[in-house]
């Protein structure tokens, strides 16, 4: 790619985008080759970004990054760096909520290992749980893997006036504004999910917190984007420190 010839908003795009994948993959929250991650480049989301068919999170860059075009599906077709179940749930999606600008679908250990319980919901046991509390699309109709555009229809109708969904049996997708917040969205459910399985462990009973105060919890969350802002802006410093090559 011509870095030239990229608009400097797409161009910012992709260097966060490629920052996104290769935290993740430094955090252990990727699988194998599998997973994507797209951001909206129009104000519609019909044209957005997203990585190429199986490559390693820790290895992409700003310039591996695809420019897909909802408004030319064709040009999908046959393409061998093209996950067909990518395009279908992340086409979806943008296509259908445009206000989803970022979109990140994960298979992390711990928050699938409750996306797979009888009861997948996150129950408001710490500040990292109720940060979900009510705020949680839940779908429990896994049927394989999501290869077509009627799945991610209704994977996006499933989102309704959410942000997360929590994908029974298969893992978890999450929406937002910015790459920054989406990173940290993401992050922080696993963590509250790595929480939950560790309290169901025990076997003792769950504490959870009264409805009032994991509201007020998860209200207190939604203030502080700058916060999820910075934890991005401090994980590519740390990428910056030990391996700059995803912003070429």
């Amino acid at each position: 790619m011509n870095h030239s010839t990229v608009a400097p908003d797409e161009r910012q795009l992709r260097i966060d985008l490629a920052a996104a994948f290769r935290a993740v993959a430094k955090l252990g929250m990727h699988e194998a080759v599998a997973n994507h991650f797209s951001a909206a480049v129009s104000a519609d989301g019909r044209k957005f970004l997203m990585n190429p068919k199986w490559r390693h999170f820790s290895r992409i860059k700003a310039s591996d990054l695809i420019l897909f075009d909802l408004d030319d599906a064709t040009s999908v077709k046959n393409r061998p760096d093209v996950d067909p179940t990518a395009w279908a749930i992340h086409g979806q999606v943008h296509k259908r909520l445009p206000r989803a600008r970022v979109v990140m679908h994960l298979h992390p250990p711990f928050a699938t290992t409750i996306a797979s319980l009888a009861d997948p919901s996150v129950k408001p046991i710490d500040q990292n749980t109720a940060r979900y509390f009510n705020r949680l699309a839940i779908d429990k109709s896994y049927a394989g893997m999501a290869d077509s555009e009627q799945e991610g229809a209704r994977l996006a109708r499933l989102l309704d006036n959410k942000s997360r969904l929590m994908m029974g049996n298969h893992g978890v997708l999450v929406t937002a504004s910015t790459v920054g917040e989406a990173f940290d969205d993401i992050y922080t459910l696993e963590r509250a999910c790595q929480v939950l399985v560790q309290a169901y462990a025990t076997g003792q009973p769950l504490k959870v917190l009264p409805d009032e105060v994991a509201e007020n919890t998860a209200q207190d969350w939604e203030q502080i984007t700058d916060f999820s802002i910075a934890h991005f802006e401090e994980m590519k410093r740390v990428l910056d420190a030990d391996d700059p090559s995803y912003a070429h």
